[in-house]
């Protein structure tokens, strides 16, 4: 049981994977225009298809959307009560159908010949009415299905899924599509995390701990501990970063015998801190950190003046890591 279990399993996956290189091999001029017009257009791409179609095609209308090029998936029976008005003259309709013959999806021809909207149909019949009425149709050339019943769509789908990934990576290139492009359409997702900057949770303002190089000892444990950090800055009468006193200055500042009443901040002061400015990643702060064992880093303008501060906590709590 456990060997024949396996062979049917992987009788399953050789048959889509042959049918992926056969459609790998027949990509044509066919592909190119179609990456070409979606390339070009000024509207959206809005995809349709009816039972498995119809769930291939929300899966690309999600990926086009997370990759750059805005799409939206419209139910064609939906789209026969009201649902029509999402398509606009600019846009471009991509159809899914394997037999190319859906009642629901042949019934929107007429709307999107009227509208002048093109149209490209992906379709495992090249004489099928959708494909003699596409402008540009993509033949996916599926010779068996894997299901044994030759019922279940399941070659044909991997294929149509497979097509339309190949589509959006495509146009992602073309586009010159980023990382933080990516990220920006994924607020809440690992890579929009990581690719958070300073910026986004940094501490400005009144809640920046800052002292003058004059400033006494006693006056700057008040204000670390009103700000809270275990840190203050400390600048020149120009308001630029010489220094920074850290908890950590304080103790070996007491245990040489400073004076908090006499001695300035320059005397416990480390000059030359580490630094970040507000457009690096938060992860490159947290890098900084680990490298030279620190908790916090002042945030600094081009001038050098501390405008931030940034705590190893703030990063962590957002989940950047």
């Amino acid at each position: 049981m456990y060997e024949e279990v396996l062979q049917k399993a992987k009788r399953v996956f050789d048959l889509e994977i042959q049918s992926l290189i056969k459609l790998r091999d027949s990509l044509d001029e066919s592909f190119v225009r179609a990456v070409e017009l979606i390339n070009a257009c000024e509207g959206k791409v809005i995809t349709t298809g009816i039972g498995k179609s119809g769930h291939v095609a929300q899966k690309v209308a999600s990926t086009l959307s997370s990759t750059g090029t805005p799409a939206h998936f419209l139910h064609p029976a939906e789209a026969l009560h009201g649902d029509l008005g999402v398509i606009d003259e600019k846009d471009i309709v991509l159809a899914f159908s394997n037999s190319g013959e859906s009642p629901e999806v042949l019934s929107l021809i007429p709307y999107i010949k009227l509208l002048g909207v093109k149209l490209i149909a992906i379709t495992n019949n090249p004489n099928s009415t959708l494909a003699k009425h596409a402008d540009i149709h993509i033949f996916l050339g599926v010779d068996r299905e894997a299901c044994p019943l030759q019922l279940a769509p399941t070659s044909s789908s991997t294929a149509s899924l497979v097509l339309g990934d190949a589509l959006a990576m495509v146009l992602l290139e073309l586009k010159g599509f980023t990382e933080k492009d990516f990220a920006l359409r994924h607020p809440a997702g690992s890579l929009g995390r990581r690719l958070r900057k300073v910026r986004d949770l940094c501490h400005t303002g009144e809640e920046v701990p800052v002292v003058r190089e004059d400033t006494s000892m006693k006056e700057v444990v008040i204000e670390m501990s009103a700000k809270g950090f275990g840190a203050t800055a400390v600048v020149n009468e120009q308001g630029r970063l010489v220094g920074i006193i850290t908890d950590g200055d304080l103790r070996r500042f007491a245990n040489r015998g400073g004076s908090f009443e006499r001695d300035k901040a320059k005397d416990a002061m480390t000059r030359n801190p580490k630094t970040i400015d507000m457009e690096s990643l938060a992860a490159e702060a947290l890098r900084k950190m680990e490298e030279h064992k620190i908790t916090v880093l002042i945030v600094v303008d081009k001038e050098e003046k501390p405008i931030g501060i940034i705590h190893m906590h703030d990063i962590l709590r957002a989940g950047v890591v």
